[in-house]
């Protein structure tokens, strides 16, 4: 048995309730005072009563006005609400978070106290026993959800029970292992979500043929921040039938690549058992990855959805790829249009909409790029390092460029322009009205510079230019001074920002 922890209990009826599902830190307060714990049953009572205050408690009950006075506290429908919360019969969420709980107290007590309860916040107690966990989700019939984040879980035990009513089981900062994992797989075998942040979990050890099995109700799986730095790991997850979603944020992923032969899928007995075939859901936010193979196996998953944020629909393609070396433009990655045009299927990246009309800016911009460094590749390797090149040049008609010998001098010239507008923000620079400029496609970020010296009259200021790009919350640096307008894929209808160097 694990000795409980120190705990600081707080019983303040005002303490805030609810149901923790996310990211909570360590316990990291200085304790106060040894605490043997309470019972549940008390750490309820004390959090949900209300028609008893001390003169201690209605003193605190105060806020400082603008002139740093104590103004009271009066509670607006304060009997409504004592009325509500003396019924513990119609209780049925409840946090006691950092109450100091470290027994289920008399299990009778607890069922009489609140029969209905659905979901139960356990985060930041004195929990260590399965056992005591076991014997709470069987007296509560009702329970659903149950979070034991920030308590100390023992990775064994003896004995278990079946309990198909626990939908919803969050351990983050638990300490649990895998091998735990495949344990209480057995006494939760209805789980629809399992949460595993920041367990350090970085290695998935899984029984037979190197594959988890099991787990058949399971559409979430949360193991975001536990140290797993290769994908053959998550491999071992491909066969999980019912996962919808998966939350790999926060880890030290480097590569993603689409199991084409997944470890001993036949000795599930199902040979042509298709990889993730029911995901939908992938979070990746966070992570190492810094190459395109791995953004472009994204479009192999058969039923895949990015999302850094429950889907609002079935049908909603949403990617999460920022924090990422290959979604950050300022440590040599893609920028926002080569991520779009590369991820065929996704509507929303890194929490902005892709419209239509982005997207089609987007794959026609990322085509003339392609096209202005194709000179020095063959065709199979442009194909290779460019998977949608040619659907997309097919896709929206783009032809190659090819000479025009009946055309010559100023209407040559003329054709091949493209039209941008210039907009100058710099705070030393003045008040100035936008400018629209044709230009050669083969000006530099360095030789643009130097004509919105001429255009907007600037002297001795250094300019830093950027790329106004829709749907993406900061402009694009242009840092490459020899950078020709077409090899960054910026065409007509591009918006370039003049600020000054800080």
């Amino acid at each position: 048995m694990l000795v409980p922890a120190v705990a600081t209990t707080d019983c303040s009826p005002a303490a805030a309730t609810s149901t923790l599902r996310g990211n909570v830190p360590p316990l990291s307060h200085a304790p106060t005072a040894l605490s043997a714990g309470i019972t549940l049953p008390d750490a309820l009572r004390n959090r949900y009563r209300v028609d008893d205050f001390t003169k201690e408690e209605e003193d605190e009950m105060y806020v400082f006005s603008t002139s740093q006075k104590r103004v009271s506290v009066e509670l607006v429908g304060k009997n409504k609400v004592q009325e509500k919360l003396k019924n513990f019969n119609e209780l049925i969420s409840a946090s006691v978070s950092f109450m100091g709980v470290s027994s289920t107290g008399p299990l009778d007590e607890l069922k009489n106290l609140v029969p209905n309860l659905r979901e139960l916040d356990l985060t930041g107690n004195l929990l260590s026993q399965w056992q005591d966990i076991f014997f709470l989700c069987e007296v509560l019939a009702s329970l659903e959800v149950i979070d034991l984040t920030n308590n100390t879980m023992e990775n064994d035990f003896t004995k278990s029970s079946f309990l198909k009513n626990i939908h919803v089981l969050v351990l983050n900062y638990c300490g649990v292992t895998w091998e735990l994992v495949e344990k209480i797989k057995v006494s939760f075998s209805c789980l629809i979500e399992l949460h595993l942040m920041s367990n350090r979990m970085k290695i998935i050890m899984a029984p037979v043929g190197n594959i988890v099995q099991g787990f058949d109700t399971l559409r979430l799986l949360n193991l975001e921040d536990n140290h797993i730095d290769s994908w053959d790991e998550i491999v071992k997850l491909s066969c999980l039938r019912s996962l919808e979603q998966l939350h790999l944020n926060k880890n030290m992923l480097k590569h993603v690549t689409y199991p084409s032969n997944p470890p001993l899928s036949g000795s599930l007995g199902d040979a042509d058992a298709v990889p993730f075939e029911k995901l939908r859901v992938l979070l990746l936010g966070s992570n190492q990855i810094d190459d395109f193979l791995s953004v472009d196996s994204l479009n192999l998953f058969p039923n895949l959805t990015f999302s850094m944020l429950i889907l609002i629909s079935n049908f909603l393609k949403d990617v999460r790829l920022s924090d990422n070396p290959i979604a950050d433009p300022a440590k040599g990655g893609a920028p926002r249009f080569v991520l779009i045009a590369r991820l065929g299927k996704v509507k929303i990246l890194n929490g902005s909409e892709v419209s239509p009309r982005e997207r089609r800016e987007a794959e026609i911009r990322y085509v003339r790029l392609v096209m202005a460094k194709a000179e020095s590749y063959d065709p199979d390797e442009i194909n290779r390092l460019h998977p949608r090149f040619t659907e997309l040049k097919a896709f929206h008609g783009i032809e190659d460029e090819k000479p025009i010998s009946k055309t010559s001098g100023p209407q040559k010239m003329a054709s091949g322009l493209i039209s941008i507008t210039l907009k100058c923000v710099g705070p030393s620079m003045g008040e100035k009205q936008p400018l629209t400029k044709k230009l050669p496609p083969a000006t530099t970020v360095g030789k643009l510079k130097s004509l919105c010296d001429g255009f907007f009259k600037l002297k001795d200021i250094k300019l830093r230019l950027y790329l106004e790009e829709e749907g993406c919350p900061l402009p694009q640096f242009l840092e490459e001074e020899m950078a020709s307008l077409m090899e960054l894929g910026i065409g007509t209808g591009a918006t370039i920002i003049v600020d000054e160097e800080s």
